[in-house]
């Protein structure tokens, strides 16, 4: 489609540069003057929403690595550290993380695109297979960058995919031994993740290349299916798809930013926040979501080297759909039982992903099986069958004419279906989730100053959740990540630059060696971070009943429950991740003198209907009267519980109150971009309708 450019520059240099190497030319042909089928719809705009997600995640990434240590023992405590004490730090992660969620967001989008209109067919076999490799490495990509928070989610899904390579015979354990650099994920596979994480996307990069080039030999495939005939059907790709996909691209930065600057954890899983314990195994170990589908089918099989089959086949499967659907007409808008297939297959692979989430026990497994079965017979059965017995209608005999064509939306009853089969699914996992809730006692939800897009951390209660810290918990939990200084930085308690000095120096920081090559205590300055009660963790559990004591830094972000459906979805428009500080609050105030009747805990533990298990090995911390206020608050358990689950919240994001006022100001900026773009784009679009 896309031939020689006729492009001359007139600028001297730029003649010059063009003689030489004619890359303006190249550029005007493919972005300027490049011939688009002038019906394509919206769900086209993703190819340029993947291609800024892809610039995005590069750019921002490599910035993040300038910063990172890839190491077992450092890589943890570097990321928070980028968090906090880099220059807009928290943004730079915020979007490096969800920009992942939202690059297969995207692709998922732009794939389902492809296989709904056809624009795997003849002739581009060859761009669809591009896509597929490019699906593969963003798959490798995305699981290497997992791993490398070295949280405890990070750490645990590494050790389980990458063990899935022993099930292939005779080199299984030779491959996971190379993987690992060793005997057991640590150091050394952390190294290999982020060198490979680093390099990946360049690669990526340079097969995307491929794949415009591709797209730009064979040419865009359209909604009806049919290919360009003459100049009617096509508009110039500047201004016109240029402008289209502008407005596009706006639209998704808004669903973007409202992850980044309100949400940034809602695709996340709280135990990341915990460092890395080869000693203590997650209750529940799943993958990103944008994997779930794969899990699930690896899960449903009891075999592990056929589950591995199966779960590397449903991708690659995907690779041969130019060969499996051998049906001439394209788009399957005129394609009835093509239309109705796919959105029973879009279902399958929805009720795959929430499967993949939950246990692989009982019903889930069953389920899984079934659908497995569905998902493979959409590819080896229905799509092949289909093309040799469906009867479709008539297509168009050009684009102009699909343009023109004023047909009635056949749509709205598979619509109706899709959506009843959804709510179906979520009233289903509403009744699992909700039991378990029930049984669990899900902590009561508190009403928190720092909640929604304009919440702010209540100074006051920041300040009396510190002394509580003090008080009470610093006896037994470490504050490892908060520096004296941070008690007087903005959006903070609010303290004074010399109230934090006279606070340091409260505490006996141990420094040394001195010249004569002692240690030493000395008294604690701005600079210092909060000084652990215990010399290491053996201490802490010997004077802990075995127990080891959490520190409480990020406990606010690493502590979580399930809310069920629709809870979920509600939590995701009113901004609801408060689950740490109701956790801790109801942690901290449901501790009763004796257990239910029937209920036997353990020698040396406490009874909390709040947590996990019910028997906790920390006694009640908190009494009436334990600590006195300087306001003349309320001297209650539950005044402490709330104010110290405050402070712990700021501990947890101290940027917070930063992060939401730069929100604010980035979607103003958005939505007026948005209407802009909107409205010039009607007006360009006006003349080649």
């Amino acid at each position: 489609m896309s031939g020689p450019s006729d492009f001359q520059p007139t600028n001297p240099v730029l003649k010059w540069i063009e003689r030489r190497l004619p890359i303006f030319g190249l550029m005007h042909s493919s972005f300027v003057a490049y011939p688009t089928p002038r019906n394509l719809n919206y769900w086209w705009t993703f190819g340029a929403i993947l291609s800024m997600m892809l610039g995005l995640q590069i750019l921002t990434g490599v910035i993040l690595a300038m910063h990172y240590t890839p190491n077992a023992d450092l890589a943890f405590r570097s990321v928070e550290l980028i968090v906090r004490d880099v220059n807009y730090g928290w943004l730079l992660r915020n979007m490096h993380a969800a920009g992942a969620s939202m690059f297969f967001f995207a692709v998922y989008i732009h794939m389902f695109r492809g296989l709904y209109y056809g624009s795997y067919k003849e002739p581009r076999e060859v761009l669809w297979i591009l896509g597929v490799i490019i699906y593969l490495l963003m798959m490798a990509t995305g699981f290497m960058g997992y791993v490398l928070p070295w949280g405890q989610m990070s750490f645990w899904g590494a050790t389980v995919i990458t063990n899935l390579f022993s099930a292939i015979p005779y080199v299984g354990d030779s491959i996971v031994t190379l993987l690992w650099g060793g005997y057991s994920v640590g150091n050394p596979t952390l190294n290999r993740f982020f060198s490979l994480h680093y390099l990946l996307p360049f690669l990526i990069a340079g097969v995307v290349v491929l794949h415009v080039w591709a797209l730009h030999v064979a040419g865009q495939n359209n909604p009806a299916g049919v290919e360009p005939k003459t100049e009617k059907d096509t508009v110039p790709f500047t201004p016109y798809a240029t402008i289209k996909d502008m407005f596009g691209v706006s639209c998704f930065l808004i669903f973007f930013a409202w992850f980044i600057f309100y949400m940034p954890n809602y695709l996340g899983d709280a135990d990341n926040y915990i460092p890395a314990n080869p000693g203590v195994t997650p209750a529940h170990i799943v993958p990103e979501w944008y994997y779930l589908p794969f899990y699930a089918i690896l899960r449903s099989i009891p075999n592990k080297l056929a589950g591995v089959v199966a779960m590397f086949s449903a991708i690659i499967v995907l690779a041969f759909l130019p060969w499996l659907d051998t049906a001439k007409t394209r788009s399957s808008k005129y394609r009835p039982l093509a239309k109705q297939f796919f959105w029973i297959f879009v279902v399958v692979c929805v009720l795959l992903g929430y499967l993949g989430s939950q246990p692989p026990e009982g019903i889930y497994v069953i389920a899984g099986r079934i659908l497995t079965v569905c998902y493979f017979a959409y590819f080896l059965i229905v799509l092949p069958l289909l093309s040799r017995i469906e009867t479709p209608r008539p297509v168009p005999n050009s684009i102009a004419d699909d343009v023109l064509a004023k047909t009635g939306s056949k749509a709205a009853p598979m619509v109706s279906t899709v959506i009843a089969l959804v709510l179906a699914g979520g009233l289903v996992a509403a009744s699992v989730q909700n039991a378990r809730a029930a049984e669990d006692n899900t902590p009561p939800s508190q009403k928190w100053s720092f909640a929604g897009p304009f919440g702010k951390y209540d100074r006051g209660s920041l300040q009396r959740g510190l002394k509580v810290y003090k008080e009470v918990c610093s006896n037994c939990h470490s504050l490892s990540y908060i520096a004296f200084r941070n008690l007087a930085d903005p959006g903070g308690p609010g303290y004074s630059e010399a109230q934090v000095k006279a606070l340091a120096a409260e505490y006996k920081i141990k420094d040394g060696p001195n010249d004569s090559g002692d240690m030493f205590e000395r008294p604690g300055r701005p600079a210092d971070y909060f000084p652990s009660p215990f010399p290491n963790d053996q201490a802490a559990r010997a004077a802990n009943g075995g127990g080891l004591p959490p520190d409480l830094s990020l406990i606010a972000k690493a502590r979580s429950y399930e809310r069920g459906f629709p809870w979920f979805i509600f939590d995701f428009f009113t901004q609801f991740q408060e689950q740490g500080p109701n956790y801790i609050v109801a942690l901290l105030t449901g501790f009763e003198d004796k257990p239910p009747p029937g209920v036997s805990i353990p020698e040396g533990s406490y009874y909390n209907k709040y947590f996990p298990g019910h028997a906790i090995k920390m006694p009640k911390p908190l009494s009436d009267g334990q600590v006195t206020f300087d306001d003349g608050s309320p001297a209650t358990v539950q005044q402490y519980a709330h104010d110290v689950a405050t402070f712990l919240m700021w501990a947890a994001e101290p940027h917070m109150e930063a992060r939401k006022r730069l929100g604010l100001q980035v979607f103003v900026f958005l939505i007026i971009f948005a209407f802009l773009m909107y409205f010039t784009k009607r007006k360009v679009w006006a003349n080649a309708h």
